[in-house]
């Protein structure tokens, strides 16, 4: 663990595309990738808060220094504070989470972890997904993790999550249905999409570990290049001699400025082209960062175009889902991009004193482009009874003269 990442980042003050990548080839359970994080800096103190934000008096979390298989790590455990402490069904861990005040984005992410259990325990089991009554990991401990995760990422002030293929494990374990195979069915049923490998005996992955993995990962990948500021490496409970069984976290910064985006696309060449201009403004206030079209040509010759959203990876299930609502097509491809992108922030100036704002993009702090907002270009060209284009040319002339020019530092 790095020195400079023992003080828990705020909101406001952490670097920008700082990321967290996520070594699971030995496996992964709820408190093992807990420890990792409280090994990388995360305070148990600001945990152990957000956890008694959600179930308060029940729990108490302590930390300790191990070894697994020679590797140092640190271990998180969690014990319960009330006798007898209760299983919980999904809509109740929902209710206790919504109600709970938790920092930055750990109640959605956390939400997010376990409405992904609940579905694969639905699957799994064939019942309704509001009637999934956890039992492993519905239990005091799992909300601990699951919650203590979400926090520990909040105080590490982390954006964006990767992680690598995951070791499931192999035989049969016993659980509260009974012996079960391993993996056992949700995590399997998790596993669904991402890259995993059996990795040895026994459970390797727990349903807890799986789920925050692939609700809270934006992609399964090698480690990808960053610079390290921090490393974790949280042990879980067994000390298998031929096999470390930890997981392992670095947290860094990324060596480009790249955000990682979902492009979705579709051919059609069967809708009014009336309807176009609809879509592509539908798409766009329904969150995606950026909606176009790309004329084609398709089998037997048709005319067609290509519809493709760009979205962030948090929206762009839904966004598929309005894809396919909105235009009539069979299939719509998805593929993972990172993308570069100026830091942007608005300024307005005067055209004979009618408002109108300015997009002004910025790198390290120096202005790399500036574009007048054409909307309020528009309506300042009505309300002077002028042509747009010269409304256009005398705002550029106008931030010109404020001093938004490139290369100048943005003040």
């Amino acid at each position: 663990m790095h020195d400079d990442a023992t003080r828990p980042a705020r909101r406001g003050d952490e670097q920008p595309g700082r990321r967290l990548w996520i070594d699971a080839a030995a496996g992964v359970a709820g408190d093992m990738l807990l420890g990792a994080l409280v090994d990388a800096g995360a305070s148990l103190e600001t945990i152990q808060a957000g956890v008694d934000a959600v179930i308060p008096g029940a729990v108490r979390l302590t930390q300790t220094e191990v070894e697994r298989a020679g590797m140092r790590a640190t271990k998180v455990d969690v014990t319960s504070l009330v006798p007898d402490p209760p299983h919980r069904h999904w809509t109740e861990i929902r209710r206790l989470l919504s109600q709970a005040r938790l920092p930055g984005a750990a109640t959605r992410r956390a939400t997010a972890v376990f409405a992904r259990i609940a579905e694969a325990e639905a699957r799994a089991h064939g019942v309704d997904v509001e009637q999934v009554h956890f039992h492993e990991v519905g239990a005091w401990d799992s909300i601990a993790d699951v919650v203590g995760v979400c926090v520990a990422l909040e105080a590490l002030g982390v954006h964006t999550i990767t992680a690598g293929p995951v070791a499931l494990g192999s035989g049969t374990v016993r659980a509260a249905h009974g012996e079960m195979p391993v993996p056992v069915p949700a995590v399997l049923e998790l596993a669904r999409g991402w890259q995993v490998r059996a990795g040895g005996q026994g459970e390797l992955a727990t349903p807890t570990g799986m789920a925050l993995v692939v609700a809270l990962a934006e992609a399964c990948e090698p480690l990808p290049d960053l610079v390290p500021a921090a490393v974790g490496v949280g042990a879980g409970t067994r000390d298998v001699p031929e096999r470390p069984n930890v997981v392992r976290v670095v947290v860094g910064t990324q060596t480009s400025p790249t955000e990682r985006v979902v492009l979705l696309e579709a051919n059609v060449d069967d809708l009014d082209p009336r309807l176009w201009p609809g879509v592509l403004a539908g798409l766009m206030s329904d969150g995606a960062l950026d909606a176009w079209l790309t004329p084609i040509v398709m089998k037997k010759g048709r005319p067609a175009h290509t519809l493709a959203v760009l979205a962030a990876p948090d929206r762009a299930d839904h966004l598929m889902a309005r894809a396919f609502a909105l235009v009539p097509t069979l299939g719509v491809r998805r593929s993972t991009l990172d993308r570069a992108a100026l830091e942007r922030t608005w300024r307005t100036v005067e055209v004979d004193g009618v408002p109108v704002r300015v997009k002004i993009g910025t790198r390290a702090g120096a202005i790399a482009s500036v574009t007048p907002e054409f909307d309020d270009v528009a309506r300042a060209a009505r309300d002077l009874g002028e042509p747009e284009r010269s409304v256009l040319a005398r705002t550029i002339a106008s931030a010109d003269a404020a001093g938004y020019r490139v290369g100048r530092a943005l003040e």
